[in-house]
């Protein structure tokens, strides 16, 4: 069965790529945005009319994305590639996987420059994040860094340290830092991280606060009542 694509409804789309949770699009769909979440993670690929899940890789999806794209609905898109390859918080380890297999590196940035083709094709607003490693010997020196603590205005549960670089365009907004200062030194919570088989997924999770910061900065207005 061929994968759903957005709704029909006329409604702008942002895209997130290598999203298994939503969390990043969850103040657009409030904000009456449909979403696009693309991760193979999800298992199967579903749409509830607002939010559609494809259960693919970045490159099984572009096709799909590519029809999205033609409609001329994008407003935003965000760029989540696996870091497990690429940060140099693992670099201790590289040495082991390039024996392994000397691609392992070729295939992560590959992930990552197929999110930033969407940004660029869409002609929106766009990121892509990954932590401080590997990733600037191909895309160049970083556009902008920033830690989740930073947002702890908009999310207290964000006071929390992760040093995660953003390569930007098509007219992305940087927004403020806007930090709850009576919540003390954050914590660093994601190296203590114990290891497990959910590891990678928890490192990983985009921070609420920043995700309610780049809405902000970036999303324009919608009428509800016309794209309803």
């Amino acid at each position: 069965m061929s994968a759903p694509t957005a709704p029909p409804s006329g409604r702008p789309v942002v895209i997130s790529l290598c999203d298994l949770t939503g969390v990043f699009t969850t103040p657009w769909v409030d904000a009456g945005y449909d979403a696009i979440l693309v991760d193979p993670q999800h298992g199967f690929s579903s749409s509830d009319g607002r939010v559609t899940k494809l259960a693919m890789t970045v490159e099984e999806a572009l096709p799909d994305l590519g029809n999205v794209i033609r409609t001329g609905r994008v407003a935003f898109v965000a760029g989540w590639p696996p870091c497990t390859d690429l940060s140099g918080s693992g670099a201790r380890w590289w040495v082991d996987k390039r024996a392994k297999d000397y691609m392992f590196q070729a295939k992560a940035v590959a992930v990552a420059e197929q999110c930033r083709t969407v940004g660029l094709l869409s002609g929106a607003p766009w990121f892509v994040e990954n932590p401080v490693g590997a990733l600037r010997r191909v895309f160049g020196p970083r556009d902008h860094v920033f830690d989740p603590c930073d947002f702890t205005a908009l999310e207290p549960a964000d006071n929390y340290t992760k040093e995660t670089c953003l390569w930007t365009g098509g007219g992305f907004r940087m927004p403020p830092v806007q930090q709850n200062p009576e919540l003390g030194t954050p914590d660093d919570r994601i190296h203590k991280a114990p290891p497990s088989a959910e590891r990678a997924n928890f490192r990983s999770a985009t921070p609420m606060g920043f995700a309610r910061a780049v809405f902000a900065a970036n999303a324009a207005p919608i009428l509800m009542e016309a794209t309803a």
